[in-house]
């Protein structure tokens, strides 16, 4: 009798799981597959039946969007500036990972305390103090040597995208590390090789799969951030990154009343990370549940 209910309750569990999880499914796919549809409509088409199919394929919406609306531009700037922040990030948290994980030296509490202290940090509550540490020193270069260039630089952008995101990575990162067995590194060492080649040919290859989600999880933020990139690249004139253009697209294609190509720019930020996410999604979840060598 015991084991019935035992085995009934573990069906009704498991069929409130399935049921959740379609649910969850349907309200993320439900919403993207409509902008996917909406972005290729005509003009005319969004005054009927919201979930109607499109009537054919308008790519001028893509064109549009591309070429008018400056969003092939912005692209190009939220490549650079994700690609060079997550380049700057790695160098500077895999080592620091590695470091702070494998081996024990003065200092190393204090530090691994500010790097988890910075957790609890919210990026937003200090973007006013980073963008007046910015402007005031590009008054002092500008007053010494006549130019200046940290504000609406795309480099400096990436830099700091770095260096927000550099305590979670960390974090992440050096408790993965704990969990390698050291036997790899002490017949490294005994074999002749130093701490940085060990470093880069047996502890970085053995946790691939941590570092891809690594890249994964920052390439989302910051391919998808606003805040700062609106802060810190405040000029009329001077570079976008994708989501500030995107949002300048939304506001005159709303008055404008151009849906479609507004819906263009949307599909134009979503589907690089649809890709990305398609192409590691083995290794992310292989990332997210190994933890080391196993017996």
């Amino acid at each position: 009798m015991e084991l019935k209910e035992k085995q009934t309750s573990t069906k009704v569990y498991k069929a409130f799981i399935y049921v959740a999880l379609i649910a969850l499914a349907v309200t993320i796919v439900v919403p993207v597959a409509w902008v996917f549809m909406a972005s290729i409509k005509q003009n005319s088409e969004f005054y009927g039946n919201p979930w109607a199919l499109p009537l054919g394929f308008y790519w001028q919406n893509f064109v549009d969007a591309w070429n008018t609306a400056k969003m092939g531009e912005y692209m190009l700037n939220s490549v650079i500036v994700t690609i060079l922040a997550l380049l700057i990030l790695l160098a500077v948290a895999l080592p620091a990972a590695y470091c702070l994980s494998r081996f024990h030296f003065r200092g190393r509490r204090f530090f691994h305390v500010a790097f988890m202290a910075g957790l609890f940090i919210n990026v937003n509550y200090i973007v006013v103090p980073i963008f007046l540490m910015l402007r005031d020193g590009d008054t002092f270069l500008k007053n010494v040597f006549g130019f200046s260039f940290l504000l609406n630089n795309l480099v400096v952008l990436a830099i700091v995208y770095a260096a927000t995101a550099l305590p979670f990575t960390i974090y992440l990162l050096s408790g993965y590390f704990a969990t390698l067995p050291h036997d790899f590194e002490e017949a490294a060492y005994i074999d002749g090789a130093g701490y940085g080649r060990t470093m880069l040919h047996i502890i970085f290859p053995m946790a691939q799969p941590s570092i891809i989600t690594i890249i994964l999880f920052n390439f989302l933020s910051f391919w998808n951030e606003y805040i700062i990139s609106m802060t810190l690249m405040n000029s009329t004139t001077g570079g976008k990154t994708l989501p500030v253009g995107l949002l300048n697209l939304m506001q005159a294609q709303q008055s404008a009343a151009q849906y479609g190509t507004m819906y263009a720019g949307l599909v134009m930020v979503m589907l690089p990370t649809l890709i990305l996410y398609i192409c590691v999604q083995k290794k992310l979840i292989q990332g997210m549940t190994v933890g080391g060598l196993k017996g």
